[in-house]
């Protein structure tokens, strides 16, 4: 028992101690896992604080010293870099975002003003909508419908039209077909071609030739038939020959109807006949042509159908231009002979009483003896001449006459012969035909041509004839027209004339002769010309020299001088804010062409006659934009103001809204130019700068216009001339044109002033360098001078304004001549301006300001001081002369001031001019 007992005591020992032992462990293991590692950093941090303290053993080391391993190096600087970058993308990013808020603003701020947008604009469209509305409604209310005219007979395309009841019958109200003629159709006329039908190989070649090369130039021709409102066709002159004999006139009437768009009757067919030879066919004499009208020299008294019919001039330069050099001058208005008259009678070769039929022209016209008023002024002339009161040459025998038609008065010898005389005589006499019957003959339009020609003013003997166009040219103004029976009374007549009247006279037939009959060009225009007159439709516009526009960049803004701008309290106008605009403008209308046909053509030279303003205008077969329609030849609406009733009508009084255009010459002086666009900054009332580049280089493409806040257009010209300054430029939509040389230094208020002038002046040229001409007693002839002066007769158009009606004039209807002449001297285009000016208007030109010439300090040499300059001058001033006739220059002592604008004038010079 105790053995057991002993053995638990025992036994129990082991698992006590085993218990303690684990104990222990425990608490040991806790004691080196806590406090064993504070105990160490302790320890560790007291040694570094007690050795050096710039060198620490186990303490924290500063990175740098970290870094003194060379592979540790790379890595800090990596890190240093990579550590950078990050906050510069974070910066980034936080700036991106508060950009993408902004722009989230302003997308929403876009949203809805496009919201907004889109409801104005939908009203905007309503408005607009709804203003087109009414406007159609007022254009219903106001306008009358256009149609097309009635036909002849409306019921039918191709109508088989009766002829007339009597050769006699036909009027335009009968006989024309206006359906094919539209207001708005342009006038197309189709021609036939002269070797398309049987009788066109008898056909004088030198007409034939004349007249194609007419037709080719001719604006209204047009190849498609089908649109045509005309259908010329050239019969004659005709040539014949015994191997080939012209056709009888039922052949050729038969010939006539076979031609393609004879439509039966002929209807809107115009049988041209041109004359060279005093002595013609008849061609057409007992040929019913229907209802086409005639246009020949030579018109019996039964065929010729007053109003349809057309009397032409004769074709004496076919194909050669008129010598102006050849054509005696209009001055001095008396000549050696008051009159002459070189012609033999040609008697009827047939009895009166000879009861045959008539079965030709010539049998018609040998029916009736001569007048006995024939031998009455054979007598009454032989008397005058026998007098001596005046020196007249009359000649009644030819020593070898022309062939002529009977019961005429035959020319006597060759046309230079008789150019001569004529040349010597104030007074033509031309004698119409014995026989009353013949009203209208090519011998009578031959002596008229003749006289008119070499400025003889003819005096027509005898009322019955009819003169060419006299539809439309008012004889009694170029020609004196006295009936036979007062050929007693010729003398005293002859005599009672004043100079101005005869002066008056013969410019008006130069004008008749330059503008109608000199070349077959104006023949043919003419003849289309009275046809349009005659059935009132417009002319077609006259074109515009389209603009080449060189390509260029502009500078900074352009500054104002304070030289040209400081005006002082002197108010010159508003800088427009707006956009340029055109001046206001018409278009021509058929009342305006109505009313003027009788009235407003036949005046002395002036813009009613050379310009296509006239309903009768060959010169320009193109009647102007001016009076028509687009941008050129269109004059202003009415107005108040103006410079005269006259004037005013064509090209109006003042209206509130008006500017000009500044037409600037240039010739490779850039510098010179960009200055002088420049100073046009700031000018009120301009419209645009047209600048006209002479130069076959191009400028330079560094080179910076200025921004002068209007439109500077840069014209690239074909060739280097003067006459370039005065082409009627499309890109000119005012009236109004300033011309200004790239060197004249202009203030803005003599500009305005000028412009001021000009429009209560339209017809005048209005400018500031004035000049004057004079004559030379020892050489005979005209000098140019430029010396201060009281007096003057032109105005340099290097700053002179003057109206775009004048630009067409010079381009288009000047002579040829004249322009040929500045493009040789490369000069004097001013001078002709003014020539043609004061030819037009009988006016002399207006100056405006003390201005006499223009500084240009620092810009290169100009041609005018050169010393041929003044030298090509005289002569441009006498070459002149010789083709106007006349010297057109008128002198003046009147020139336009203001007190207002402050104008200092020398006190030795205050006498010559009156002021306003």
């Amino acid at each position: 028992m105790q053995r057991n007992g002993g053995g638990v005591g025992v036994g129990g020992q082991p698992w006590m101690f085993r218990r303690v032992r684990l104990t222990w462990l425990s608490f040991m293991l806790f004691f080196i896992l806590v406090f064993f590692p504070l105990i160490a950093h302790y320890y560790l941090t007291t040694i570094d604080e007690a050795g050096d303290r710039d060198k620490h053993i186990f303490g924290p080391r500063p990175g740098g010293e970290l870094c003194e391993a060379k592979h540790v190096q790379d890595l800090c600087r990596i890190r240093e870099s990579v550590s950078e970058e990050l906050l510069q993308l974070e910066a980034k990013r936080q700036e991106l975002n508060g950009e993408i808020a902004r722009l989230n603003l302003r997308i929403e701020a876009c949203k809805r003003s496009i919201d907004s947008a889109k409801q104005d604009l939908l009203q905007l469209k309503n408005v607009i909508s709804q203003t087109e509305h009414s406007y159609k409604e007022l254009m219903a209310q106001n306008q009358p419908k256009l149609s097309l005219p009635v036909r002849l007979l409306p019921d039918k395309e191709d109508p088989g039209l009766p002829p007339p009841k009597s050769p006699r019958s036909c009027r335009l109200r009968s006989c024309f077909d206006y359906a094919r003629c539209p207001l708005t159709s342009g006038f197309p006329v189709y021609v036939y071609d002269t070797d398309s039908y049987p009788w066109g190989s008898y056909i004088d070649p030198l007409v034939k030739q004349a007249f194609v090369a007419s037709v080719k130039s001719n604006i209204y021709v047009t190849n498609n038939p089908n649109i045509a409102c005309l259908y010329l066709v050239l019969v004659g002159e005709l040539q014949e020959s015994p191997s080939f004999p012209l056709p009888s006139p039922s052949e050729l009437e038969k010939q006539l109807k076979a031609l393609p768009y004879w439509r039966s009757d002929g209807h809107n067919h115009v049988l041209v006949q041109l004359s060279r030879k005093s002595m013609t066919q008849n061609f057409l004499y007992n040929v019913s042509t229907g209802r086409a009208a005639v246009a020949q020299s030579t018109f019996l008294e039964q065929q010729y159908r007053e109003g349809f019919d057309l009397v032409v001039s004769p074709l004496v330069h076919a194909l050669s231009e008129p010598n102006f050099l050849e054509v005696p001058p209009q001055v001095p208005v008396k000549r050696k002979y008051l009159f002459t008259f070189q012609g033999e009678r040609v008697e009827s070769l047939r009895s009166s009483l000879q009861e045959a039929p008539p079965q030709s022209f010539e049998e018609e016209m040998e029916g009736d003896p001569p007048a006995d008023y024939d031998d009455r002024i054979i007598g009454t002339l032989k008397a005058v001449q026998d007098s001596h009161l005046d020196q007249v040459l009359v000649e009644f025998t030819c020593k070898n006459p022309r062939p002529s038609l009977p019961t005429e008065w035959a020319l006597c010898g060759e046309r230079e012969d008789r150019l001569e005389v004529l040349k010597a005589s104030t007074f033509a006499l031309v004698i119409a035909a014995g026989d009353g019957q013949l009203v209208a003959s090519a011998g009578f339009g031959m002596r008229l041509f003749e006289a008119l020609e070499v400025g003889a003013i003819p005096v027509v003997l005898g009322d019955h004839s009819r003169l060419p166009y006299h539809q439309f040219i008012r004889w009694s103004e170029a020609a004196i027209l006295v009936p036979k029976p007062r050929v007693t009374e010729l003398h005293f007549l002859l005599r009672s004339l004043s100079d101005n009247d005869m002066l008056a006279m013969r410019r008006q037939g130069r004008f008749l002769w330059e503008t109608y009959f000199s070349t077959s060009e104006n023949v043919l225009n003419t003849i289309l010309a009275s046809i349009r007159t005659s059935i009132q439709v417009p002319a077609a516009p006259i074109k515009e020299e389209p603009v080449h526009e060189i390509p260029h960049k502009a500078g900074k803004l352009a500054g104002t001088d304070a030289n040209l701008a400081d005006n002082g309290d002197l108010d010159l106008g508003p800088v427009e804010t707006e956009p340029p605009y055109a001046s206001p403008r018409f278009l021509r209308n058929f009342t305006y062409t109505a009313a003027d046909t009788y009235r407003s053509w036949n005046r002395a030279p002036g813009p009613f006659h050379l310009f296509p303003h006239t309903p009768l205008d060959p010169v320009l077969p193109s009647e102007a934009k001016f009076l028509g329609s687009g941008t050129g030849f269109r004059p202003i609406g009415g107005g108040t103001g103006g410079s005269g009733k006259e004037f005013q009508a064509a090209l109006g009084g003042n209206v509130p809204r008006e500017q000009f255009t500044v037409v600037m010459l240039t010739y490779e002086r850039e510098e010179v130019l960009m200055n002088s666009l420049e100073r046009l900054n700031g000018l009120p009332y301009l419209n645009k700068v047209v600048v006209v580049w002479n130069s076959p280089k191009p400028p330079s493409d560094d080179l910076l216009w200025p921004d002068i806040g209007l439109p500077i257009v840069v014209v690239r010209t074909e060739k280097n001339s003067l006459n370039n300054r005065f082409l009627p430029w499309d890109a000119v939509e005012t009236e109004a044109i300033l011309s200004i040389d790239d060197d004249a230094h202009l203030r803005h208020d003599e500009i305005m002033f000028g412009f001021r002038v000009w429009r209560e002046a339209r017809d005048r040229i209005v400018g500031f360098p004035g000049r004057y001409h004079a004559w030379d007693v020892n050489h005979q002839s005209w000098l140019y001078n430029s010396n201060y002066s009281c007096e003057l007769s032109m105005v340099l158009t290097g700053a002179a304004f003057f109206h775009k009606y004048y630009a067409y004039l010079y381009s288009y209807v000047m002579p040829q001549a004249i322009r040929d002449m500045v493009d040789e001297y490369i000069n004097c285009e001013d001078i002709a301006m003014n020539f043609l000016v004061s030819h037009i208007t009988r006016k002399p030109p207006i100056k405006v300001t003390s201005r006499w010439t223009f500084r240009c300090p620092g810009c290169p040499q100009a041609l005018s001081h050169d010393d041929s300059h003044f030298h090509e001058r005289h002569k441009c001033i006498n070459f002149f002369v010789k083709v106007y006739g006349y010297m057109p220059l008128l002198y003046t002592q009147f020139r336009v001031d203001s007190v207002l604008f402050k104008t200092r004038l020398p006190h030795d010079k205050t006498k010559c001019f009156k002021f306003i």
